[in-house]
C-alpha cells in the first residue's frame, strides 16, 4: 500500500506520479551482456482482464490491492480509497469478467487481504485505524481481530502473511507520512492476544511474505527501495535480518511482495504499472509490465495473486484511468505465499 496520509483518505489525490527504471548493478562486459546473463532484459507483457473501478469523487482516486483467491476460485480485491457504502472488498469472477460487492463499511481503509489457514476467515489490514479485521468466507460476520498499541505505539498495518499455524506477521508502516524510520514487522498470535515486534527502525515496510519453507520473511521498505530477509528462530522470534536486494527504482518505490513455488519474488512497483521478479539469490529474472500502449493513466502495480497450483497470475493496477486486473504467466506455480497479503 502506498503513501496514505492519516487521517484516512485525507489528501489522497496528492500521491506522487512515480516511475521505475531497471534494477541491479552490472559488473564486467557490456551492459547488454550483463542484462542477458541476469535476465534483467527479459520483459513479460501483462494482458488486460478487466477494469474493476473508476476514480471515486469523494476520495479523488481508486487504488486496488490485496488480490487473493478463495476456495471457489474467485478473486477478492480491496479498494483502499473506496468511500463508505461503496465496494471496499470486491469478489471477482476472472473467467466471466464480472465483479460484485463482498464487503463495505463506513470507516475501514483496507490495504490487504488473506485467508487464515487456522480458521478459514479472510483477514483485512485497516491501515488508518491500526486494526486487523476478519470476515467470514462469504463476507459477513465482521470482527475486529486486533486493535490497540504494540509496544506503546499503534500500528499502521499494511500487508500481512500467515505462518502454517495461523499466526499473523504484519508490515507496520509507521512513519510513512513523516518520512521517519519507525516502521516495524509485528507478529500477532492467532488468538489475537499477543503482539511482538520482530524488527523495528524500518522505513515504511510494505510487502511481506514467507519464503517457501517458512524459515523466514521477505519484506520491502517503501521509502528505501530495498527488500530484506528476516530469519526466524522457530520459537516466535527473530534470529537475524539483512538487506537482500536493492531495487534501483529511480523515483518509484517498492510495494507488495509475493513468492512462487520456486522461491522467486514478485516485487510490485508503486509508480510504474510493473513488477520486478527476482530469484531468492537476488538475481533479476524479469520485469512484468503493462504494455506501453495501455499504460497511460496507470501509475502503479500494487500486488499479485498467482492461481494456487497454476501459473496464471493476476496483478492489480491503478491510476487516474481506474483500477484494473491484468494477467500474465508466472515463472512458477502459485502457493500460499503468492495468494494474498
Amino acid at each position: 500500500m502506498r503513501r496514505l496520509p492519516i487521517p484516512p483518505l485525507a489528501g489522497l489525490a496528492t500521491i506522487g506520479l512515480l516511475a521505475l527504471t531497471g534494477c541491479g548493478t552490472q559488473t564486467g562486459g557490456t551492459a547488454a551482456d550483463a542484462a542477458t546473463a541476469t535476465g534483467a532484459g527479459r520483459t513479460v507483457h501483462a494482458q488486460k482482464v478487466m477494469r474493476l473501478t473508476t476514480v471515486h469523487q469523494e476520495t479523488g482516486m481508486t487504488l486496488l490491492e490485496g488480490p487473493v483467491f478463495d476456495e471457489d476460485g474467485q478473486l477478492l480485491v480491496v479498494d483502499v480509497t473506496a468511500p463508505a457504502g461503496e465496494r471496499k472488498v470486491l469478489r471477482v469472477d476472472v473467467r466471466e469478467k464480472t465483479s460484485r460487492m463482498f464487503h463495505t463499511d463506513d470507516r475501514g481503509t483496507y490495504t490487504s487481504a488473506q485467508f487464515s489457514p487456522y480458521d478459514g476467515r479472510v483477514y483485512l489490514t485497516d491501515f488508518s485505524h491500526g486494526e486487523i479485521v476478519s470476515l467470514a468466507p462469504d463476507g459477513g460476520d465482521p470482527r475486529t481481530f486486533f486493535s490497540g498499541e504494540v509496544d506503546g505505539a499503534r500500528m499502521n498495518p499494511d500487508d500481512l502473511a500467515f505462518d502454517q499455524e495461523g499466526n499473523l506477521f504484519v508490515s507496520d508502516s509507521r512513519g510513512m507520512s513523516e518520512g521517519k524510520p519507525t516502521g516495524r514487522v509485528v507478529r500477532i498470535g492467532r488468538d489475537g492476544q499477543k503482539a511482538t515486534v520482530l524488527a523495528d527502525g524500518l522505513s515504511a515496510p510494505n510487502g511481506i511474505s514467507f519464503d517457501t519453507d517458512y524459515r523466514g520473511l521477505w519484506f520491502s521498505e517503501l521509502t528505501e527501495d530495498r527488500i530484506s530477509y528476516l530469519l526466524l528462530d522457530g520459537e516466535g522470534g527473530a534470529a537475524s535480518r539483512h538487506t537482500a536486494i536493492r531495487v534501483d527504482g529511480g523515483i518509484a518505490q517498492t510495494d507488495s511482495i509475493a513468492v512462487d513455488a520456486d522461491g522467486n519474488l514478485y516485487q510490485a512497483l508503486h509508480g510504474r504499472p510493473a513488477m520486478a521478479v527476482y530469484s531468492e539469490h537476488g538475481e533479476r529474472l524479469a520485469t512484468v509490465e503493462v504494455p506501453a500502449r495501455a499504460a497511460e493513466g496507470l501509475e502503479s502495480a500494487t500486488n499479485v495473486a498467482i492461481t494456487p497450483g497454476g501459473r496464471k497470475a493476476y496483478m492489480t493496477v491503478s491510476g487516474p484511468d481506474g483500477g484494473y486486473l491484468y494477467t500474465f504467466d508466472a515463472l512458477a506455480e502459485g502457493i500460499r505465499q503468492s495468494n494474498g497479503g
